[in-house]
């Protein structure tokens, strides 16, 4: 848990993807998150929590569904969105928090 505080307490947006190995959803939206770390590269950094391994912090976010998005910033959740998002949309969300 003090290693997730480290990550999301970065100047960069981290953009954290609460999912599950069965979810469907979660598969589609892996291709999407790389294509996005391929356009802000070093602009911001994306890490994958499987909420069956971190249920303790699923359950600290109130994640209830997977895909579950959380975009921090120094810290602070500053958006949160459930389900697959297009790359567009993404890349505009955490590019309006810088």
């Amino acid at each position: 848990m003090s290693k997730f505080s480290e990550i999301i307490n970065q100047d960069k947006p981290v953009l954290v993807d609460f999912f599950a190995t069965w979810c469907g959803p979660c598969k589609a939206l892996t291709p999407i998150l790389k294509q996005v770390k391929d356009v802000l590269k070093e602009n911001v950094s994306i890490i994958k929590i499987d909420v069956d391994k971190n249920q303790e912090l699923a359950s600290k976010y109130q994640v209830k569904g997977v895909p579950t998005m959380l975009l921090f910033k120094n810290g602070k959740q500053v958006w949160r969105q459930s389900g697959v998002l297009q790359k567009d949309e993404i890349i505009k969300i955490i590019e309006a928090s810088n």
